[in-house]
């Protein structure tokens, strides 16, 4: 009998260190810091609402997702709760 090929179950959550550092830049809005990273088209492979409108961002659209830098729980749990934004709503948030 042959093996099965299995892949290790996806986390859905990445690992923190290289969300945090890979090109990502701290941005400050409201008074708080937060990690911004440009999704481009090719890489946007989901569906997300967008939490400034509320709508569709769909798969092929580039946009922007934001977690606070300075979250009080901790990294884990700041890029837990990243959102996914339509460029224009992170830039008038």
């Amino acid at each position: 009998m042959g093996r099965k090929n299995r892949r290790a179950p996806q986390d859905s959550l990445k690992d923190v260190e290289s969300l945090s550092n890979y090109g990502g830049a701290i941005v400050t809005k409201r008074d708080e810091a937060y990690t911004v990273r440009l999704i481009p088209a090719k890489r946007a492979l989901k569906n997300y609402v967008c939490p400034g409108c509320g709508g569709n961002i769909a798969p092929g659209v580039a946009h922007t997702v934001a977690w606070r830098s300075d979250y009080i729980m901790g990294d884990s749990a700041a890029i837990a709760e990243r959102r996914h934004w339509h460029l224009r709503c992170w830039n008038i948030f």
